[in-house]
C-alpha cells in the first residue's frame, strides 16, 4: 500500500555530521535484514496507493485517531510516523526496498539536532497514546518500552565507569570484558561499513558514539517530561519545537 525510502545522511557538518551518517546507515542495514519492512515511512519521499489513503480518510475517528476524511492527522507533530501506524492498523503491507535509496538533510549544530529529534520522539509517544493497545501497535510500545530500557542501561553504565574511575587506585584489566567490549566494537564497525573509513573510524572509537547515544537519551526523557507536565509542543518562531531546518531537501534515486 505504500513505499518509502532508506534515508541517507548528506556530507559535511563534520564530526556531529558523521554521528547522524553513522546512525541512519545503521537503521537502513536494519530494514535490509528485515527484507524491506519498515517501523516508519519516512518523511523524506515515500509513495502511497490513492486505495491506501482514501482507506485512511474513511477510517479517521472510526477505528483510528483524526478527523473524518482528513488524511492526516493535523494534530500529530509527525505526520510521517503517524500515517504509518494508521496504514498498519489497517492492516496495510508497507515496505522500503533496499535499492530505493534518498539523501536526507542533517542538522548543523545541536540546537537544531535536539529540536528535530525531541519533536520525532514526542511525536511518536503522542501517536501511540492517540492508539489503542493492538496487535499492530503492540510492537510501536515495545520499541519505546526498548528505548527506556537503553536509558537506564547506558546511564548506568556510564556511571559506573565514572564511579570505578574515581573509586579506585589503578587500572584492573579483565580479559572476559575485554573481550566483550572488543566484540561490541567490532559489531559498531561492521555495522557502518558502508560509511568507509570515516565512519569505521569513528565507531571505532567508541565514546564519541555512546555519548551521542547519551544526547539522544536525554530528548526521550526530556519528551517524556513534556508529555507528562502537560507542556505544549509548537513549530518554528524558536518557541517549543520546531521543524527539522528551513527548506528540507532531498534526493532520491
Amino acid at each position: 500500500m505504500a513505499i518509502g525510502g532508506l534515508f541517507y545522511g548528506e556530507e559535511g557538518f563534520g564530526l556531529l555530521g558523521q554521528l547522524q551518517r553513522n546512525e541512519y546507515i545503521r537503521y537502513s542495514r536494519q530494514i535490509r535484514h528485515r527484507r524491506g519492512h519498515v517501523f516508519v515511512l519516512t518523511g523524506t519521499a515515500s509513495l502511497f496507493r490513492p486505495a491506501a489513503l482514501r482507506a485512511v480518510a474513511e477510517n479517521r475517528s472510526v477505528t483510528i485517531p483524526g478527523k473524518l476524511e482528513d488524511v492526516y492527522d493535523t494534530a500529530a507533530l509527525t505526520e510521517d510516523n503517524e500515517l504509518t501506524i494508521a496504514l498498519r492498523s489497517l492492516g496495510a503491507l508497507i515496505i522500503s526496498p533496499a535499492r530505493c535509496t534518498v539523501v536526507t538533510e542533517l542538522m548543523p549544530d545541536l540546537r537544531t539536532l535536539w529540536a528535530q529529534r525531541l519533536r520525532w520522539q514526542r511525536g511518536a509517544l503522542e501517536n501511540l497514546g492517540a492508539n489503542t493497545l493492538t496487535p499492530p501497535t503492540f510492537r510501536y510500545w515495545a520499541q519505546q518500552l526498548g528505548i527506556g530500557y537503553s536509558v537506564i542501561a547506558l546511564s548506568s553504565f556510564m556511571f559506573l565507569l565514572l564511579l570505578t574511575a574515581l573509586s579506585v587506585d589503578a587500572m584492573v584489566v579483565f580479559p572476559f570484558w575485554l573481550g566483550v567490549g572488543s566484540l561490541f566494537i567490532v559489531e559498531r564497525v561492521v555495522s557502518v561499513w558502508r560509511e568507509g573509513w570515516r565512519g569505521r573510524l569513528l565507531a571505532a572509537t567508541l565514546f564519541p558514539e555512546l555519548l551521542f547515544d547519551m544526547f539522544l537519551d536525554a530528548v526521550y526523557v526530556k519528551g517524556i517530561l513534556d508529555i507528562t507536565f502537560g507542556r505544549q509542543a509548537r513549530w518554528g518562531n524558536g518557541d517549543g519545537l520546531t521543524a527539522t531546518t528551513p527548506g528540507r531537501r532531498s534526493h532520491a534515486r
